[in-house]
């Protein structure tokens, strides 16, 4: 039976915010538009933090009130990631219909990442979620650092299933899970899963896998075998993580779409399309792509 994959594409945000050079709020309209013409029907399209912190995600206002001239369709689906009610507030003023909490599995990352622990970064988010139910606001929860963590090392399973617990208890209708240094494998993702899903329905999980160490469509398929449907990927396998030294970008949106379509698994994303979008935005940004599959097409195509 063919099995309809969902892919959220995260390179606008997660894919862009840790690069050095200052990309141009035209610049990331344009690959929004160019990643909506593909087929995708979810982006994530900016982070609302701090400019402090992230300086590449200090235009998300502009981006958002920027997307009808990208020529959006309906039906598209443009999540921002929130992590706080401040950030929400300001989310919702420009028009957010979902936003992202975010959470780690290990300490040493959370003091890190937003200087606080696990517990009293999931409490922030009560009001937040609380104001999102209100509201009629989608949530979607990421759960940083599911296999491995650049502070801590190896991260127990059940740590993880319990923090994946309580974003759902707090009303995300999904939790992404992130190996955001990379360090995954097949095995290693699998025993994650099994925990995670004692507690929460694979059906509401999603995979969220970085390529540091070339295992991001091994773990993607590795998922897919074990029951998830929903992955996150990034255009031309852009981005890393700004507090994790070392971490490369999402598996590529290309890789994915590719691994799928042999799987006879529907995505709705064109991959012809979706390598030219990848070569594009990798010219913009002055390097090569980092998918295997946009570098093997262009190749050919270029025969």
């Amino acid at each position: 039976m063919t099995r309809n994959i969902r892919v959220v594409e995260v390179g606008p945000r997660d894919g862009l915010q840790n690069e050095k050079e200052v990309v141009t709020t035209a610049t990331k309209i344009e690959l929004i538009g160019r990643l909506v013409r593909t087929g995708l029907r979810d982006i994530e399209v900016a982070s609302f933090v701090s400019p402090k912190w992230v300086p590449q995600m200090a235009d998300h206002a502009e981006v958002m009130a920027g997307l009808p001239a990208a020529q959006c369709s309906p039906g598209v689906n443009y999540p921002l990631l929130t992590p706080n009610m401040k950030a929400f507030e300001a989310a919702i003023a420009c028009g957010a219909k979902e936003v992202a909490i975010f959470a780690a599995a290990s300490e040493g990352f959370s003091q890190k990442n937003i200087n606080c622990s696990i517990a009293e970064s999931i409490q922030r988010f009560v009001p937040l979620a609380d104001e999102a139910r209100r509201l009629g606001i989608r949530v979607r929860g990421y759960v940083s650092c599911v296999i491995a963590c650049p502070y801590d090392g190896p991260i127990q399973p059940a740590k993880v299933a319990e923090v994946a617990s309580r974003l759902l208890d707090l009303g995300s209708y999904e939790v992404s899970l992130g190996d955001t240094i990379g360090a995954g494998t097949p095995s290693s993702i699998l025993k994650m899963l099994e925990a995670v899903a004692r507690i929460v329905p694979a059906t509401q999980l999603a995979g969220h896998y970085h390529d540091t160490f070339g295992m991001a469509v091994a773990n993607v398929y590795a998922s897919y075998e074990f029951g998830l449907s929903t992955f996150d990927s990034s255009i031309a396998g852009l981005g890393g993580c700004p507090y994790a030294k070392g971490a490369t970008g999402n598996v590529a949106t290309e890789d994915l779409v590719y691994l799928f379509n042999g799987l006879d698994a529907q995505t709705g994303v064109d991959l012809d399309a979706l390598v030219d979008c990848a070569a594009w935005i990798s010219n913009v940004l002055g390097r090569a792509p980092n998918s295997r599959v946009t570098r093997a097409m262009l190749a050919k195509r270029s025969q």
